[in-house]
């Protein structure tokens, strides 16, 4: 049975990242040489070619794309592993909890107030990350647990528990005529004039194609719409971080967003299931 060794793997994917030998031996810190006869004897192992290479370029063939994804997935879970294993040595009962930075903090001070009162309840590390981040962090061992939401967070691969689910709202700057209605539907912001949609990243980090700004943190949203740049369709608790240059007016068509507590099914920590045993309770 064939083995890969994921010194060999790393450096494997290096040079399929640089297509450049020169450049992947300067980034794993090695010399050329040893780099190029580690990738010739993994070929040899294989016994398929996973590089064309001569003396202009150098190219993935069919072969070596499918072992990029793979060892791609083999190197982030042996980092998650060591990730998890640093954090269970360090204390048993507690969890690192990630959720959306700008995400309504009043439904995670509900729940850590819940756990908090729990016999033998875990510490609770709040780590604070990007737009369509945490779904990366919980595979990847820095986090265990994840605040996410359906239908615009991926949830496939996690088991969940759902918390809450809420009507979404417009948030316009607070001087446009749209903002003294009491109520809209998606069609009444589709087009307006001067006031296009904020776009989000989509998982893979790209934006739909569209008039409004790319938004990459809540800070530059809020600008923006108070500078009368743009609006944006967020959850109704949205409503919490608010400036008085913003109003947020309910929208009658728009999905529903349910917010839920996500965690990896094969996750056995006594923390981790404890703080699902609250959101239960919720």
């Amino acid at each position: 049975m064939e083995t890969l060794e994921t010194r060999e793997l790393r450096y494997f994917v290096t040079v399929a990242e640089e297509l450049h030998f020169s450049r992947a031996a300067e980034r794993l810190g090695i010399a050329q040489p040893p780099l190029s006869r580690a990738i010739a004897r993994l070929e040899r192992r294989l016994g398929v070619t996973l590089l064309d290479r001569d003396r202009r370029r150098v190219a993935l063939t069919d072969a070596g794309q499918v072992l990029l994804d793979e060892a791609r997935v083999i190197l982030a879970a042996t980092a998650a592993a060591a990730r998890r294993t640093r954090r269970a040595a360090a204390g048993a009962n507690r969890l690192t909890l990630v959720t959306k930075a700008g995400a309504g903090h009043e439904l995670l001070q509900k729940l850590l107030d819940a756990h908090a009162v729990e016999p033998d309840a875990a510490e609770i590390d709040v780590l604070l990350c990007g737009m369509g981040d945490q779904a990366r962090m919980l595979r990847d061992g820095r986090a265990d647990a994840a605040l996410m939401q359906r239908p615009f967070d991926s949830l496939t691969g996690f088991d969940t528990e759902d918390l809450l689910t809420e009507q979404q709202v417009a948030i316009l700057p607070a001087g446009h005529p749209l903002a003294t209605r009491t109520s809209l539907t998606m069609a009444d912001i589709g087009d307006v004039p001067g006031l296009p949609v904020a776009r989000w990243p989509r998982p893979d980090g790209t934006y739909e194609p569209g008039p409004g700004p790319e938004i990459h943190d809540q800070s530059q949203l809020a600008q923006l719409i108070a500078l009368g740049h743009t609006m944006a369709v967020l959850c109704a608790s949205s409503r919490s971080w608010l400036w008085s240059a913003h109003t947020a007016v309910p929208l009658t068509d728009a999905p529903h967003v349910t917010t839920v507590l996500a965690w990896l099914p094969d996750n056995r920590s006594r923390a981790v299931a404890g703080l699902v045993r609250t959101a239960t309770q919720l």
